[in-house]
């Protein structure tokens, strides 16, 4: 039988059990940053290889993050009838079948088709971040939780300076001769060379096919203990009398908005910065590492706030701090220009990371048996990634790439609100 965790009882085998399964969940971590930040590259890649305009390559981001607001729920069901262990697995396996299916993508330069893959791998994310967030929570004290998901945040954080930089280097090279080649009317010609640039997804894709299945095999075959969330009353918020409904938690439904403003505000400057180092003048072949440099900036926030929290500063303060940063940075971003424009940009990647970490238990606090579909939501604000990008592409294309980024700023201003009154309301 399956070993259960909930805040009421002690977690088997204490503290050496705590950190394998906390390594267990990491691995996951992984594999999310790893999967997401892919789209960066996938974004200038299939604006070659698919020739798109600005808003068009952003629905490589909205098929991926889309499935996150429609399967959210679903999956939540779905962890009720397999366990938290199982689904974890089932989500690996529909991973990999998303990134099959870019073969036959490839194959044909299809790019409809690399948008179901998409969807297809952000809709096994959906099931595995579904179980995995409040996993973390509930491995331990709520105060510190913060801490807990900031690491899984570093192995979430190498997986996405690694994957851009790997994919990068695959598919890009030749990226900026065939921008700048004059084909003139030998549309044959290009078409050739635009199949030579698809072809290259081919083989990286089907290696992680591989290890993805190895992985769901090693994670169906772990010692993950089941969580119960619904016996959760771990709480500092007062209760009283007994709530009835999910609708009866404001510091949840405002924690849904502006996880939803801050996860776009991270596709944005992670997703856009390559074709924005392109717009200041950059060749692609050395823009393909600026998401890298976000992701660095966030690993580095990371880092931070495990040392920090809760010990030097509270969440409340972390999360605060962060939305009062990322504000200053988009400012200074656009009175710039240039690297100095792109570095603001990157920086941001800073600002962001205590972000995450922060809201989810803030939002989580004293939902005790709603605690499940609390999280279904909050994973369905990871949609804000599906939404928020498509309204830059738009913006890009109207105005140019730079002034765009005006439109991040009133996302912070919601998610600092949040910081500093939204998740203290409370229904009376």
């Amino acid at each position: 039988m399956t070993p259960s965790i909930n805040s009421l009882e002690p977690i088997p085998t204490a503290e050496k059990s705590n950190v394998k399964h906390l390594f267990i969940i990491g691995l996951l971590f992984f594999v999310f940053g790893f999967v997401t930040w892919l789209g960066s590259v996938l974004i200038p890649y299939l604006k070659i290889t698919c020739q798109l305009n600005n808003i068009s390559s952003y629905l490589v981001a909205f098929s991926f993050y889309i499935s996150y607001l429609l399967l959210a729920l679903p999956s939540a069901a779905l962890l009720k009838k397999t366990g938290y262990k199982n689904g974890m697995a089932l989500g690996l396996l529909l991973i990999a079948l998303g990134t099959l299916l870019f073969i036959p993508a490839a194959k044909s330069r299809t790019f409809l088709l690399f948008l179901v893959g998409q969807f297809i791998q952000g809709s096994g994310l959906a099931i595995l971040q579904t179980a995995a967030n409040p996993y973390v929570v509930m491995l331990g004290p709520i105060k510190s939780a913060a801490k807990r998901i900031s690491i899984m945040g570093i192995c979430n954080g190498i997986a996405g300076i690694i994957a851009p930089i790997i994919l990068g280097t695959i598919i890009l090279n030749d990226a900026d001769q065939i921008q700048l080649k004059n084909y003139g009317f030998d549309v044959e010609k290009k078409s050739i060379l635009l199949q030579q640039i698809a072809d290259k997804v081919i083989a990286p894709y089907a290696f992680m096919t591989i290890l993805l299945l190895l992985i769901a095999v090693f994670i169906y075959r772990s010692g993950l203990p089941e969580i119960d969330p619904e016996k959760e009353e771990n709480t500092t918020i007062n209760t009283e009398p007994k709530k009835t409904s999910i609708f009866q938690f404001p510091n949840l439904l405002m924690g849904v908005v502006a996880l939803f403003l801050y996860v776009g505000v991270e596709v944005i400057a992670g997703d856009s910065i390559i074709l924005y180092g392109a717009s200041q003048g950059i060749a692609l072949s050395t823009a393909k590492f600026f998401t890298s440099f976000t992701l660095s900036g966030m690993l580095i926030g990371y880092l931070i706030g495990i040392i920090a929290i809760p010990r030097f500063i509270s969440q409340e303060r972390a999360l605060q701090v962060s939305a009062i940063v990322g504000i200053l940075f988009c400012l200074l971003a656009l009175a710039t220009a240039g690297k100095i424009s792109l570095t603001f940009i990157a920086l941001l990647g800073l600002a962001n990371a205590l972000i995450y970490p922060s809201i989810w238990p803030l939002a989580l606090n004293g939902l005790g048996s709603f605690t499940k579909i609390g999280s279904s939501l909050l994973i369905m604000a990871i949609g804000g990634g599906a939404i928020l990008p498509l309204i830059y592409g738009r913006l890009a294309d109207h105005f140019s790439p730079h002034q765009a980024y005006w439109m991040v700023i009133p996302c912070y201003v919601v998610i600092l609100f949040y910081a500093v009154r939204g998740h203290r309301l409370v229904s009376k």
